[in-house]
Order: structure tokens, then sequence, then C-alpha cells
């Protein structure tokens, strides 16, 4: 194979008792003699260990022809195999592979002192990789896993780098890691207790009563981590990471969950820990507004999930973003995506004017004498629309969600609901252990038909999770599942509950109205009519004292640092969501 190719084989994937082996027959190179595709167990010595099991198969990269053949590819009935050609600008040595015919990541994020540095890019192509060798988990082997590098090797190889130093450190052990976990709804099965005593017990810097209150947790601050909500847990997580005492703390997507003025305070909160001293922030998150407001810097990681990752040099926060977004890397002169993601160039929508499916009245629901109530205004869902819910956390939009899909009965307001709805909640909960495709199957007479390929599985990226446990799924994946479950349903109306978290920016939806609820969060919320997106985002974002504004290249939606000028102007001309025509 050419030196700028890989092969991968997905163990996961490859089922030799299910198949032929087709890629072995049909091999060129294996159909002259040579030894190009083998069962691993003919591979290896026995007394040498190895993944997978020894009829799963072993491609030779040394052997294979590269991506221009692809024929093992094509015969798989499994989608077990990858044959890549490497982008021809990349370093020939990686700084990790974790086997032969598995992932490799070429590149590492450099950690600089007092400053904030983000990772962005889809899920799958390294990023939690990096971070792993980052905080000392696992070591580089320079892609030599069968014979692994010194660390005299390790640091022959990042010398003259900005990495240096920190590997030096690294090697030494005189770095401390504080790391926030990915998927906040784990922290219950790994931590049994309330709130204070997670928060409390890893306090090392005497400020968990300040980070407690900023985010505020202080209702919840007794309560036993197991009764949290998604929201709650994301901010506990977060206050326990930061309470910590680290030389380098990384912390793995921080919005999930989180409505717009707790991202803004979580943000606050990060960049005032990274200025404080000299601590080293590595983030990795997909809200890019977020991102863009928090980053001195970025890293983009682009590559074949699961396949390879490769990770930039640094990157100015808004030169990265908007690369990234183009699909085109400029110092590296690298086209990483086809098509560019675009964003609405022109004002936000002043609403549908599709015909009305469903009317519903005024509405209450409480949860009894001094808990949570809420109010609602009578209004209507119209056809051929998407309709967006906002508002801060714990101000009733599920409430809302539960009692518009009947699973809730409100308290006043006779809600007659003669439609066919599928709902997906905000928590994912497929703990059956059932394959992908078992599943969706049992929901939908249309799976894998053209039409089901085309506007549900492709558009989802289900294509390589199909034959995986559900209960194997990472967050994204599971995500990705229920909101196919959902769409697969025969309705007239869809309620997807936080369809976002845990996806990659990719997967953004616009709305074409918004409901905006307000009130007291835990406390009373009330939910507004529909109305535009213009005038609805005023509203809540008025409600939450931020201001977004365009970026001149590409469109997408920035945040306004708070007190800016920018910030000032818009507050006063009462423009919250962009600025005025003209003045982006």
């Amino acid at each position: 194979m050419a030196d700028d190719s890989i092969a991968v084989v997905d163990l996961d994937r490859c089922q030799p008792d299910r198949c032929n082996y087709e890629c072995v027959n049909f091999c060129p190179p294996n159909r002259t003699g040579k030894e190009c595709i083998v069962e691993r167990g003919d591979h290896y010595d026995e007394e040498e260990p190895y993944e997978g099991g020894p009829d799963q198969v072993f491609i030779s990269e040394e052997i294979c022809l590269g991506e221009s053949c692809g024929i093992c590819v094509e015969k798989c009935p499994f989608d077990a195999l990858e044959i890549i050609n490497l982008p021809q600008e990349l370093d020939e040595t990686p700084a990790h592979r974790y086997g032969d015919n598995a992932f490799g990541l070429y590149g590492l994020p450099a950690p600089e002192e007092g400053r904030v540095t983000g990772i962005l890019g889809p899920n799958g192509i390294g990023k939690t990789t990096a971070v792993r060798i980052l905080a000392g988990e696992i070591d580089p082997n320079l892609g030599r896993h069968a014979d692994p590098p010194s660390w005299d090797d390790v640091m022959d190889a990042y010398r003259g780098t900005e990495l240096q130093e920190y590997l030096a450190a690294l090697r030494d052990g005189d770095v401390t890691v504080a790391r926030k976990p990915q998927y906040v709804d784990k922290i219950p099965e790994t931590f049994s207790g309330n709130t204070r005593g997670l928060v409390e017990g890893v306090d090392e810097r005497g400020v968990a009563e300040e980070v407690v209150e900023r985010l505020g947790i202080a209702p919840v601050i007794d309560q036993d981590i197991d009764t949290l909500s998604g929201g709650e847990l994301q901010r506990v997580a977060l206050a326990a990471t930061l309470v910590r005492d680290a030389d380098f703390y990384f912390l793995d997507e921080v919005t999930p969950y989180l409505d717009i003025g707790q991202r803004v305070t979580a943000a606050r909160l990060i960049r005032e820990l990274a200025a404080d001293g000299d601590r080293s922030m590595l983030v990795v998150e997909h809200d890019l507004a977020v991102l863009d407001l928090l980053a001195d810097s970025i890293h983009v990681a682009y590559g074949r999930p699961s396949a390879f990752g490769v990770v930039t040099d640094p990157k100015s926060t808004k030169s990265g973003i908007n690369e990234y977004l183009t699909g085109y890397l400029d110092n590296e002169n690298m086209r990483i995506r086809q098509e560019a993601i675009q964003f609405e160039e022109h004002a936000p929508r002043t609403g549908s004017a599709g015909d009305t499916l469903v009317e519903y009245p005024d509405m209450s629901k409480s949860y009894g004498e001094g808990e949570f109530s809420l109010d609602v205004a009578g209004g209507e869902i119209r056809r051929n629309e998407v309709l967006g819910v906002v508002g801060p956390n714990g101000i009733g939009k599920s409430t809302f969600a539960k009692m518009l899909a009947g699973r809730l009965e409100p308290d006043s307001g006779e809600l007659d609901v003669a439609l066919n709805i599928s709902y997906k909640p905000q928590y994912i909960d497929i703990d059956q252990p059932m394959r992908v495709d078992a599943f969706l199957s049992s929901v939908t007479d249309d799976f894998g038909s053209s039409y089901w390929n085309t506007e549900i599985a492709q558009p989802l990226q289900l294509e390589r999770v199909m034959e995986q446990d559900i209960t194997d799924l990472s967050g994204g994946e599971r995500q990705r599942v229920a909101i196919a479950a959902c769409l697969s349903e025969e309705a007239d109306l869809y309620l997807l509950d936080e369809p976002s978290a845990h996806l990659d920016v990719e997967h953004d939806l616009l709305a074409d109205r918004l409901q905006v609820f307000a009130g007291t969060p835990a406390e009373h919320g009330h939910a507004g009519q529909p109305v535009g997106m213009r005038e609805g985002m005023n509203e809540f974002l008025a409600n939450l004292g931020v201001t977004f504004r365009r970026d001149e290249r590409t469109g997408r939606p920035r945040i306004n640092k708070p007190g800016s000028q920018k910030d000032r102007e818009q507050k006063q001309a009462g423009e919250y969501y962009y600025a005025p025509a003209g003045d982006v």
C-alpha cells in the first residue's frame, strides 16, 4: 500500500461466522499468492496478544493496493472494512495508533498556560484519545503499537514543538489533571450521595460555595445525585471540576442540557479560572457560539470517524471556526468537507403562514403546593413548520411537551388533541439489549426502504451503528437513534425534547417560529404564544441580557462579549438577536 494509506477493520462488525470470507477470496494480492488479507489467528504468533477473534481478518498495509482497489470493502457484507488514502500533506507518523487496522490519531492539541484552548470536530475523530494522552492516561506510541517507544523517543519526536514543555512535565509526573466527563447522565452510576458531598468532597481551592451559587445549583445542593435533571447534572459536574486545584483542566462538552444563560455563565467561569495563574484549559465543545466566547485559540479535528483523526496546529478562534464551517483549512491547504455549512444570510423569519394543525387552550399544571407550576397561553401549531421552544431550564418546557403528547394531564384547560403524536423525550432511556436495526424496524414498517434510508438513516448517519447493540452506543449515537425512532413513526406532530444534545454542529436545526418560556426556574413558568423568530429571540435574549451578532464571513451567530460596544449598542436598539441589517 502507498505510504499515505491505512486499512481499518471494525472488529465489532467483522463477523466471520456469518460470511464466506469474501474479502479474503476476492482480494487481488491474495489471488496472486500473497497474504494481504488473512485470519488474525494466522497472522500472529500464539504467544503474542492481539485484539479481535482469531477468525476475524487482518489486512497487511504493506501489501494492500490501497483505496484505488477497494474490492474487499465492496465485498464485505457487514461494512467492516475501510481502505483510506490519508491526506498527502499529513505527517506520516501518528501520535498514537491502537493496533493493526485500528484507529490512528495524527497530531495533538497544545495546552497553553493561562489560556483556554478549544477542540472543534465531529464525534469519533480522536478528541478523547488526544485528551487521554495529555492527561497521562495513555502514553503516545507514535504508531508503534507492537513495540512502544520510550519517553525519550516521544520527546525526540516533539522536540522543538509547542508540546515539548508540556510532554516533559507529563513524563516527569509534574502535571495534575481535572476532567469533566462528556456524558453527565452516567454520573449517578459512579457516585451515590448528594450534590454537596460530590462538590465539597473535591473542593481543593475552597471555592465550592461561590461556584455553586454562580452556577445556580444551590437549590439542589442537598438533593441526591440520582434525582437531578440533565441540566442540573451538567452544572454539578462542571462545579466539581472547577473547584479542583489542577494544572490542566479538560472539559468535555459543557453545554448539553444548558440554556443560553447557563452556557454564558459557564463560559465566564472557565475563562476566569484560566486567567487565574498558570492553569491550562482544554475544551471540547460543539456549540460554536459558546466556543467562540470562551476559547483563546482552537484546534480543528478532521478525518474519518472511527478510522483516523487529524488535529491541526492552533488557529485563532474566529478563523478556526470559520474554516471548519467552510470546509477548507487555509494553512493546511486541505478540504475537509465537500460542502460548506451554511447559515441564513437574511434577517430572522417573521413566521410561517401554514394552515393550523392544532389549537391548544389556556392551560395550567401544578405539581403540588409549594412545587413547580406552569401556565400556558393558548395558541396554535401550524402545518409544515418547525416550532422552536426556548427558555431557561426548569421553566416547564418538558411539562408542556408531555401535556401535548398526552403523557401529563393539565389541571385546567381541556386539551383535546385528536392527532397522532410522536414524542422523543429529553433523556434517552433505551436500555434493552437490542440491536439498532431490530429496534428501528420495530417502530416502522418503512425500515430499510429507499425513502427511509434517504430521509432518515443517511442524514442521521446511522449506517455504521445499525448492527451495534443500543446499550453500547455513545450519547450522540443514542440521540440520533432516538430521533430516528421518533421521525420513523407515522404522525401528524413530532415532539422532540432536546434533540441536539451531544450532536455535532452539522446537525443544527432552525425554527420557523418560537414559543418563549419565562418565569422563575423550579418555581413557576409561563409559556407565551408562538411568535415570529425575531420577536421571540429578542424577548428570550432580553430576559437573559445576552446579545448576538452575525459573523461577516459565514453568517454564523456569535455572542457579543458582555459590556462590549456591540453589546451596548444592540441593547440600546432593542436588537438582541443579531445586529440590524447592514450592521453585522
